[in-house]
C-alpha cells in the first residue's frame, strides 16, 4: 500500500527559480517593477532603489532616538513619492494612539512642531489653525489604516491576511509594525521569535512589504560604552531578541543620536555629534555591505536631512 503524505512541504525544481529570478531582473530593468522610492537618496542607493517588496525592514534604535517619527515620515514618503505605484499601508500602532501619528504628519508638512500644535492659542492663531485643517483634509485621502489596539503574533497575522484579502486587493501593501516589544504574550523572547517567523510567512504575500520597529538593549547605554569609542556603534547583539529579529530581517538600520548620550566625538572614526543622526546599515540582504549614512537632525518636524558624503559612508 502507497503511504500517506498529508503533511508534505510543496516543492519546485530549480528551473522555476531560475524563471523567477531571471522575471524578477528583467522586471527591475525594464522598470515594469520599482521599489518605493523615500526622501532620502543615500537610503535609496543603499536598498537598492528603495523598500522592495518580499522585504523585512527592521528599524531599531534607543528609547528617544527618533525611530517613530522617522517611520512615520516613510509612511506617507512612500505614497508621496511612488504616484505610478498603487500603495496601502496598514500601520499597526501599538505605541502611540493613531491621532497622535496624524498630528507628527501636520507637523512634518506645515514645519510646526507638535507642542506647537497642541500649545494651544499660546503659539497657534486662526491662521495657523486653517492651516492645520487643509493639511488634515488632505492627509484624510491617504490609503492608511490604523491598528490600535494591541494583539497576539495571531491576531497580528490574521489581520494582515484578511486586510490582504479583502482590503489591498493586489495593490502594494505596507505593513508597519510600532513596535515589537509591545506584541502581546506571556513570554516575550517567545512573542518575538513567533513574530519573526509570521513576517517571513506574511513578506511573501503577493506585493507586501514590511517595516517593524524595535528597540536596542539597555547595554547600548552603559558607561563601559561611552567611554570607549571602539563600542560607540551599535552591534547586532544589541538588539532585542537579536537572534530572532536578525535572521528575519532583510535589512537592519539602527537610528543613533550620540549627542543625547553626551558623546563629544562619536565612534573610531571621530564623526561629529552636534545636530547629527546617523543611520547603521547593520544588514544588507544580498545587496551591499554594512554602512552608516550621516544626517542632520530635523525630527522635531519628523524629517533627517541628507549631507554631503562623509569618506567612511556605504562602508562599515
Amino acid at each position: 500500500m502507497e503511504p500517506q503524505y498529508s503533511n508534505m512541504l510543496q516543492f519546485k525544481p530549480i528551473a522555476d527559480a531560475v524563471d523567477e529570478s531571471i522575471s524578477y531582473i528583467e522586471s527591475r530593468k525594464n522598470h515594469t517593477i520599482n521599489p518605493l522610492k523615500t526622501r532620502w537618496t543615500k537610503f535609496n542607493k543603499v536598498c537598492a532603489g528603495g523598500i522592495e517588496p518580499g522585504m523585512v525592514f527592521t528599524v531599531a534604535g534607543s528609547s528617544g532616538s527618533g525611530k517613530s517619527s522617522f517611520v512615520n515620515t516613510l509612511e506617507t514618503d512612500l505614497i508621496d513619492l511612488n504616484p505610478g505605484e498603487d500603495v496601502i499601508v496598514l500601520s499597526i500602532s501599538f505605541e502611540m494612539l493613531s491621532y497622535r501619528q496624524v498630528t507628527r504628519k501636520i507637523s512634518n508638512k506645515l514645519r510646526r512642531t507638535t507642542t506647537e500644535l497642541y500649545s494651544g492659542e499660546e503659539d497657534l492663531s486662526d491662521d495657523d489653525f486653517q492651516k492645520v485643517k487643509n493639511v488634515s483634509q488632505r492627509i484624510k485621502n491617504y490609503p492608511i489604516y490604523y491598528v490600535d489596539t494591541p494583539g497576539t503574533v495571531e491576531e497580528i497575522e490574521s489581520t494582515i491576511k484578511y486586510f490582504h484579502k479583502n482590503i489591498a486587493k493586489g495593490r502594494w501593501l505596507v505593513i508597519i509594525l510600532d513596535h515589537v516589544l509591545l506584541v502581546e504574550g506571556f513570554d516575550e523572547r517567545k512573542t518575538i521569535v513567533d513574530l519573526q517567523k509570521m513576517f517571513i510567512r506574511c513578506k511573501k504575500l503577493f506585493r507586501t512589504s514590511i517595516i517593524q520597529i524595535s528597540q536596542m538593549n539597555r547595554n547600548i547605554e552603559s558607561p563601559e560604552r561611552f567611554n570607549n569609542p571602539s563600542l560607540h556603534y551599535p552591534m547586532r547583539s544589541d538588539l532585542a531578541a537579536s537572534d530572532a529579529v536578525y535572521q528575519a530581517s532583510d535589512f537592519i538600520i539602527v537610528l543613533s543620536r550620540p549627542e543625547l548620550q553626551n558623546i563629544i566625538s562619536y565612534g573610531p572614526n571621530h564623526l561629529p555629534v552636534q545636530g547629527k543622526v546617523y543611520l547603521h546599515f547593520l544588514k544588507i540582504r544580498d545587496v551591499g555591505e554594512p554602512c552608516i549614512l550621516q544626517f542632520d537632525n530635523n525630527l522635531k518636524y519628523g524629517d533627517l536631512i541628507e549631507t554631503a558624503p562623509l569618506n567612511n559612508e556605504l562602508k562599515d
